[in-house]
C-alpha cells in the first residue's frame, strides 16, 4: 500500500469507549480525528452495546481506516464487571472485523510502555504524551487520549507484527 495509512485505536468501555485515529506516512505520525462512544447509562446491556456498535461503525464510515487496534480488557476482581467490559470490548473488535480490517490487540502495559516509556503510567502522562507525539490532537476524554495512545502503539508496533506474521506463513511452507 502506498501513501498514508489510517490506524484506528480504540479503548473499549461499557459506558464511554474512546476512538482515535492517526494516519502514518512512513516514519511520520499525524492526528486524524478522536472522540467518545457513549453509552445510555440508564438501558439494558443489549441496549448499551447496540449504541456502541452504531457509534463505532459510525466512526468506521466516516474516517475509513486501513487496520485497527484494541486494547485488551484489564481483569479486575469484579467479575460481573469484567464480563460486561468483555461484551463492550468484542463490539471494538467486530466493528472493524467486518469492515473488513486487521485488528491488533494490545495489553494496557505495552500501550503505556509504546507512549510514555514505563508500564505503569498515569492517565495524566498519557494525556501528555499523546499530546507531545500528536501535537495537533484534540481529544475530549481520557478515553479518546487512550484510544490514540493504542493507535500510536499500533503504529510502532505494526512492522515488526506483520514481519512476524510473514514469518509465520513462510514457516509454514
Amino acid at each position: 500500500m502506498t501513501g498514508p495509512i489510517r490506524v484506528l485505536g480504540v479503548d473499549p468501555g461499557l459506558r464511554r469507549t474512546g476512538w482515535g485515529v492517526v494516519a502514518i506516512d512512513g516514519n511520520a505520525l499525524a492526528f486524524v480525528a478522536a472522540g467518545t462512544v457513549t453509552a445510555p447509562l440508564d438501558g439494558d446491556l443489549g441496549s448499551r452495546l447496540r449504541a456502541l456498535h452504531a457509534g463505532l461503525a459510525a466512526v468506521v464510515d466516516r474516517w475509513v481506516p486501513d487496520e485497527a487496534a484494541v486494547e485488551q480488557t484489564f481483569v479486575s476482581r469484579d467479575a460481573s464487571a469484567t464480563l460486561k467490559l468483555g461484551q463492550a470490548r468484542g463490539i471494538a473488535l467486530l466493528v472493524p472485523a467486518q469492515a473488513g480490517l486487521a485488528v491488533a490487540e494490545y495489553a494496557p502495559n505495552a500501550v503505556k510502555k509504546a507512549i510514555v516509556g514505563a508500564g505503569h503510567a498515569d492517565k495524566g502522562q498519557i494525556r501528555a504524551m499523546v499530546r507531545v507525539l500528536l501535537p495537533r490532537a484534540e481529544f475530549d476524554t481520557d478515553d479518546a487520549a487512550d484510544a490514540l495512545a493504542v493507535a500510536i502503539c499500533h503504529a510502532h508496533h505494526r512492522q515488526s507484527a506483520a514481519a512476524r506474521a510473514g514469518a509465520v506463513v513462510a514457516d509454514s511452507w
